[in-house]
């Protein structure tokens, strides 16, 4: 079912942080898939950024500061998921303490549920329209929108008045307006393996 966000803002997207955080979500998901874990490991990872976190500031402050050294954050990781998650989660965020990126943990989170979707034939799509639309309507776009890519879509809708032409199209690393002339360069980059390894084996210890 689609979801609409009324908030302008969230259409518009850091692309540094974004590349960053596809870097980490890949190789996540490669781990995950090497284990053949990819659904608890992102379910897992999920909770603890979207609904552990926000209830507890003071452990989502200590994740983002650049004060805290890995060695503490790893400690903390160890009593949140030592034991209670699986070994590629837990691995995961050791990674991300070492390298100091537990602070973009839930852009982490979406881009490898991103990175999912699209490996299991479906891919993300963010519609941002000039007005809200009813279900109907969304349903309509979605499916023109579809057929259009040949492409199986997990939709998303967002209102901003602000856009020009009335829908702009985000999926994946493009961007389409009404008339599909308008794409954004896939980014690009591979993923360092050492981040694979070291989500599989727990062998983070190396520096920054």
């Amino acid at each position: 079912m689609p979801t609409t966000s009324n908030a302008a803002d969230s259409f518009h997207v850091d692309i540094a942080a974004d590349r960053v955080a596809k870097v980490y979500a890949q190789a996540i998901v490669e781990a995950a898939d090497a284990a053949g874990c990819r659904r608890e490991v992102l379910a897992e990872l999920a909770v603890l950024a979207r609904d552990v976190l926000p209830k507890v500031p003071e452990a989502a402050v200590v994740f983002s500061s650049p004060k805290v050294s890995a060695e503490d954050k790893g400690r903390i990781i160890e009593r949140i998921a030592g034991g209670r998650m699986q070994a590629t989660t837990t691995n995961a965020l050791h990674v991300l303490a070492r390298h100091g990126r537990l602070g973009m943990l839930e852009a982490v989170v979406a881009a490898a549920e991103r990175l999912a979707d699209e490996r299991d034939g479906k891919r993300q799509a963010t519609f941002t329209t000039a007005v809200p639309l009813d279900a109907a309507e969304q349903a309509r776009i979605v499916a023109e929108t579809e057929k259009a890519l040949t492409a199986a879509l997990v939709p998303s809708f967002v209102v901003d008045p602000a856009i020009i032409g009335g829908l702009v199209v985000r999926v994946g690393d493009t961007i389409y307006d009404q008339s599909v002339a308008t794409g954004l360069a896939r980014i690009g980059g591979r993923l360092n393996q050492r981040n694979i390894h070291a989500i599989q084996t727990g062998e983070y210890s190396w520096p920054n």
